[in-house]
């Protein structure tokens, strides 16, 4: 969600410059496949240069793309996914489920019929002539593009519950409320629009808004706690200490594993 323009506050994005943040408008249906081919470009650039990219993040899916090829299947037209779309929602969920299963049983095995998201995708993947089930799941194997450390910064759940907490605060003292309004009033894309706790800051009140956006960020941390356990080879770095303290161990080890230059 950081590489889209005008929520800057809601996505928390960087105030330093960095690359692929605030990139595309909201009412851009941005996916995964695009940015990994821009993260590919931007991290091939850099170490062409003799530099070395520092991916960090954010949605485990877009880390993992940004380090791997996963060989990602095409993106629909707006035509293809507005027909399938219609059809979900014409036979409903279950009946839906089972028209995917006649045509890609495998990709039906990983969806429910109520995710309607992904059945959606994965009918319009077999128009297509792919697969929500790709032939080689790269998705959690230890292969990247190039030698990389990963690093996953490790918080106590009751400090990271603090954090959470005050950042939501901080965000709407900052304004965030305004920032979502402007948003839900502009053109805004079935991607963008999904930005966690977008709708519940603009639509409800202060102090809901508060505990609404706490308490789906709570929940979204947990999720990215499965992901990162899943990362193979993944180096845990305490981070309940001074962020300085936390960025040299992260350049030590790497330095170590001879991921940096000697410089």
């Amino acid at each position: 969600m950081q590489a889209y323009r005008g929520l800057p506050i809601l996505t928390a994005q960087p105030r330093r410059p960095t690359r692929l943040v605030g990139i595309w408008p909201l009412s851009h249906e941005g996916s995964v496949a695009e940015y990994a081919r821009l993260a590919h470009v931007e991290i091939d650039r850099l170490l062409s240069a003799g530099s070395t990219p520092v991916v960090s993040g954010g949605t485990g899916l877009y880390l993992r793309a940004a380090l791997v090829d996963l060989a990602l299947p095409p993106a629909p037209t707006l035509e293809l996914r507005a027909e399938w779309e219609r059809l979900y929602d014409r036979l409903g969920p279950d009946r839906a489920h089972r028209v995917l299963g006649e045509r890609d049983p495998e990709a039906a095995a990983r969806v429910h019929p109520n995710d309607r998201r992904r059945v959606v995708r994965a009918l319009e993947l077999t128009e297509l002539g792919s697969s929500l089930r790709p032939e080689a799941d790269r998705l959690w194997t230890a292969e990247t593009r190039h030698p990389t450390a990963v690093f996953g910064l490790e918080v106590p759940r009751e400090l990271l519950a603090e954090r959470i907490a005050e950042r939501a605060r901080q965000m709407l003292d900052a304004g965030v409320v305004e920032e979502a309004r402007a948003a839900l009033e502009s053109p805004i894309s079935s991607t963008a629009v999904r930005a966690l706790g977008l709708r519940d800051v603009a639509e409800l009140p202060r102090d809901a808004a508060l505990e609404a956006l706490i308490t789906r960020t709570r929940r979204y941390a947990a999720y990215q706690r499965k992901w990162l356990r899943r990362i193979s080879g993944l180096v845990s770095v305490s981070a309940d200490r001074p962020s300085e303290e936390v960025a040299d161990e992260i350049v030590e080890v790497a330095s170590t594993r001879q991921r940096l230059p000697a410089a």
